[in-house]
């Protein structure tokens, strides 16, 4: 049994193109692989493109939908780039959280439109594009940024590796 607590919920519309147990392996893989040893939650939401519209343009200013978004749990402590920027630099170590009580790590919200349609673009299936989806918004969660490098690389690489080890098969592109 894991000490990681991880709730999959798929808006019912959607219940029988998305399967919670492979999301909820993606998210736990992640969290094997990033070495999170402490007790943790995190939530994996799969619903539909208003909401995201709605939550990428109250967050970010981006009044459109978006595949993945993650909100990080706010009262937690600031380990999290840390955690990433050791990732780049290769000197790793265990992720540490408050003893005796799991970390909420946050919360990570999945468009299936948005999955759905890059996964036929991509030409793979919705089930692993939703996978990726999962582990890319935990990676997140975790402290992980996409948006420059060196952090994008060592997002992508952490990505790939537990895609693997997953035996997701997804076409990423270069």
């Amino acid at each position: 049994m894991s000490l990681h607590t991880i709730e999959v919920q798929i808006d019912e519309q959607f219940q029988a193109q998305a399967q919670p147990a492979p999301l909820h392996r993606a998210a736990l893989a992640t969290l094997i692989h990033q070495r999170v040893e402490e007790a943790c939650e995190l939530a994996v939401v799969v619903t539909g493109d208003e909401v995201l519209r709605e939550l990428n343009c109250r967050h970010r200013g981006v009044d459109a939908p978006t595949d993945v978004l993650s909100f990080p749990d706010e009262r937690c402590p600031e380990p999290c780039p840390e955690l990433c920027r050791r990732a780049v630099e290769g000197t790793r170590g265990p992720f540490v959280g408050a003893p005796g009580f799991p970390r909420y790590l946050g919360d990570v919200i999945i468009s299936f439109p948005r999955a759905k349609a890059q996964a036929a673009e991509a030409g793979h299936d919705v089930q692993a594009e939703l996978q990726l989806l999962v582990v890319h918004g935990v990676l997140h969660l975790l402290g992980y940024d996409d948006q420059a490098e060196p952090e994008r690389a060592a997002m992508w690489m952490a990505q790939t590796a537990i895609l693997q080890a997953l035996d997701v098969k997804v076409h990423l592109p270069d």
